[in-house]
């Protein structure tokens, strides 16, 4: 613990007997975290934690745009009309072309990323994000009357330019209004609501198939307006997040938030005072976030390159364990499995996406519990597994055309889909967000989306061209990969559980991040739950007194 960290629990406990210890607990995470956790159990049902969810589900809406496109391209491509009216096929370096308009929208937004979301508050960076996505709707839906290829991409361009900040603002908005004790659970359902969008695209591309001509993908390109549409009307009555107004210079109103959110309307609730005491040591009130331009906070020092690195790391690993190529091209992943029926097609495609909102809930549930670490590594080696059970089914229906090795290939990508849900889908939005600082955090989350984005270029251009040359044999690469990705994580990746944010500084300060932030604490307490003294575990099992 600090001096600083000691003064303040000095300051805030009349007295502390250091002979009457009444009790002794082995925890993970921050020892004053842990402290408020005991001394004030935070009420995940009271009024004021529900008006939180509440706030947050307009921020999850963000996940659900980006999941409706990432469902509905996928859906529409086993639209003969849709194929026919645009000239594309299923597979092939055209699909790539057409989809990765997508991507290159979002890669061009990068530099747009911090500005939009540091300048006026979190609200209005989602706000214009919107804004952006409901006019890139209405340019590629329009295409109808001039049959244009270009109006078309062009519409998904912006699309992508509007997804790349909206996908940046809603968790960094989720991750900072919600209370310290539910920043797990819930910033992790916030991407559980990508899954929700592709729902309701495969199940808008599936209705659409009982309409004859254009309409058949007319309808779910145009529903894709209504989740940025809610966004638009609500995100004005939700409270601005109370980082923001801290630093810039709007500290009652913050600290009026943080009572009535956080400390059920106690100024002086525990966890009240936490916070506040964090933001005053750990926020710069002149940081690099007030100007637009500056980006040295990034790269300021190693802490801040390490977690940078983390952020990274974590956002190019999601896309490259195999989901991102079956929510895209599960039509030509089906055909080279002997599925190739439009109508089971899509049966298939809304099933799979229910499957996702089932288990990413779930996953969601355990983030705080089994910790970011052992999800990341144990969802990294279940998917190679999966893949490698892909590979050998998809391999024997390619050579045999064996009925039962295509229902095999699709049960493996069904119990692919189970074990990324659990244990990527809730990770992706929470831990890219939770491991960069206040100053650098929008911005950092413009490298994310750079990643994320390499990642979904590589997909859409490699995976097509890859699958129509060499078919089956493409899973080969998943298998080797997610093993690659799993000894990554291990070493190199730490753990962000029990902390706040501001807590999270002392683990990227140190000089092993991923080892001091696996170690535990031995706190003793007296009959109020107060620290009188405490030491650090080691990974070994080794003690050392701090306090």
């Amino acid at each position: 613990m600090t001096e600083k960290h000691s003064g303040d629990i000095q300051e805030h406990d009349e007295y502390l007997d250091k002979q009457a210890v009444a009790e002794i607990k082995v925890v993970t995470g921050d020892e004053t975290f842990n402290q408020a956790m005991l001394k004030e159990p935070p009420r995940p049902f009271s009024s004021a934690a529900l008006l939180l969810y509440a706030f947050s589900l307009v921020g999850f809406f963000c996940s659900t745009t980006n999941g409706y496109d990432g469902s509905l391209f996928g859906t529409l491509l086993a639209n003969k009309v849709f194929l026919g009216f645009f000239n594309v096929q299923d597979v092939g370096i055209w699909t790539g072309i057409v989809t990765s308009m997508y991507q290159i929208g979002s890669v061009v937004a990068i530099p747009f990323i911090g500005p939009a979301i540091d300048t006026f508050g979190r609200k209005f960076g989602m706000f214009i994000a919107a804004f952006i996505i409901v006019l890139g709707v209405i340019i590629q839906g329009t295409c109808i009357h001039t049959a244009s290829v270009g109006q078309f991409m062009g519409g998904r361009f912006l699309l992508g330019f509007g997804v790349g900040i909206i996908g940046s603002a809603g968790p960094i908005y989720v991750v900072e209004i919600s209370h310290p004790a539910h920043r797990g659970v819930v910033t992790g359902l916030y991407n559980v609501f990508w899954p929700v969008g592709a729902i309701v695209a495969s199940g808008a591309a599936r209705g659409g198939l009982n309409y004859t001509g254009n309409t058949s993908w007319l309808i779910p390109l145009w529903l894709q307006i209504m989740f940025p549409g809610l966004i638009v009307a609500l995100v004005w009555f939700l409270p601005e997040s109370p980082r923001w107004l801290y630093v810039h210079g709007k500290q009652e109103q913050a600290k009026a938030t943080l009572a009535k959110f956080h400390g059920n309307g106690n100024p002086e609730s525990e966890w009240i005072k936490l916070q506040l005491w964090e933001y005053e040591a750990h926020l710069e009130m002149n940081g690099a976030d007030k100007r637009w331009w500056d980006y040295r906070a990034v790269f300021k020092n190693r802490a801040s390159l390490y977690r940078l690195m983390s952020n990274c790391l974590v956002s190019l690993f999601g896309q490259w364990a195999g989901n991102g190529v079956v929510s895209y091209f599960l039509v030509g992943f089906l055909v080279t499995a002997g599925v190739t029926d439009s109508i089971t097609q899509n049966n298939l495609a809304v099933g799979m996406n229910a499957v996702q909102i089932v288990f990413a809930g779930l996953g969601a549930c355990f983030v705080d519990r089994l910790g970011r670490r052992k999800m990341l590594i144990g969802v990294n080696a279940a998917c190679c597994l999966c893949w490698i059970g892909v590979t050998i089914a998809c391999s024997q229906a390619a050579m045999t055309g064996s009925k039962s090795a295509s229902a095999a290939t699709v049960a493996m990508v069904y119990i692919f889909q189970v074990c990324y849900s659990f244990g990527w889908t809730p990770m992706q939005a929470l831990y890219p967000v939770e491991v960069l600082s206040f100053e650098m955090r929008a911005k950092g989350m413009a490298f994310s989306n750079l990643f994320v984005s390499i990642g979904g270029l590589v997909n859409q251009f490699g995976f097509p061209v890859a699958l129509q040359n060499i078919g089956w044999e493409t899973y080969i690469v998943f298998c080797v990969w997610c093993a690659v990705q799993t000894v990554i994580i291990y070493f190199l990746i730490p753990e962000t559980k029990n902390r706040t944010l501001e807590e999270l500084d002392a683990i990227f300060n140190s000089p092993n991040p991923r080892k001091a932030s696996t170690e535990k604490k031995k706190l003793e307490l007296d009959a109020n739950a107060n620290i009188v003294h405490f030491q650090v575990v080691g990974n070994d099992g080794t003690e050392r007194s701090v306090l």
